[in-house]
């Protein structure tokens, strides 16, 4: 099916488009609002500036997709695959992405109030700058991750896999700590005041309190 079908369809009231094969279709700036695209191929597909709110994306294969300014709010895209996906700038405020595949995608400048990334795979993932304040990450592998200037402030972290991440001037006020594999992690000049660090390994880490 191409992109200018999906639009025609979906003007004529039809939202159930689950198990479509959509790679590399342009759907640049299309409005697709509460559609439900479960299981669907959107690999490499195009759709900056898309409005996709409160879409059902669960188990969707959007690996190297361009989501670029896209509004994915409140979408839930449980078990999805977004390896080198481009989420720069994309609206995903209150959106559920437990589970999620994220490995090398561009998330900076992306809005995530209010996100469930619960045993999400946030490996080589860029987040610089983001503000993840009270986030759910927990059980979360952010290995080689870009969190540099990262606000975590009350960030749920509990189990969640930190090494190797880049972590200069990240806010973790308050941020439940718990159970981290923290080991040789360098928290020095970093803003740690009230975490929660319980259980955690921190064998040889520096915690260096920000002053």
């Amino acid at each position: 099916m191409k992109s200018n079908e999906i639009v025609e369809r979906y003007l004529r009231g039809e939202r159930d488009f689950r198990g479509l094969d959509l790679t590399a279709e342009n759907l640049i700036g299309v409005t697709l609002n509460q559609a439900n695209f479960s299981t669907s191929r959107l690999k490499d597909a195009s759709l900056a500036r898309a409005y996709l709110e409160r879409c059902f994306l669960m188990d969707v294969n959007l690996n190297g997709a361009f989501l670029y300014g896209t509004n994915l709010s409140f979408s839930k895209l449980k078990g999805s695959y977004l390896i080198e996906a481009d989420l720069t700038k994309a609206n995903l405020q209150g959106a559920q992405l437990n589970g999620v595949d994220l490995t090398n995608a561009k998330l900076s400048g992306a809005i995530l109030l209010s996100v469930n990334l619960f045993r999400a795979n946030l490996t080589g993932v860029n987040l610089c700058g983001a503000n993840l304040n009270g986030i759910n990450l927990r059980s979360a592998n952010l290995e080689r991750a870009n969190l540099n200037w990262t606000n975590l402030s009350g960030a749920r972290l509990s189990g969640a896999n930190l090494k190797g991440a880049q972590l200069n001037g990240v806010k973790l006020n308050g941020a439940f700590l718990n159970g981290l594999q923290l080991e040789g992690v360098d928290f020095s000049g970093l803003d740690l005041n009230d975490a929660k660090m319980s259980g955690a390994k921190l064998a040889g880490a520096n915690l260096g309190m920000k002053k």
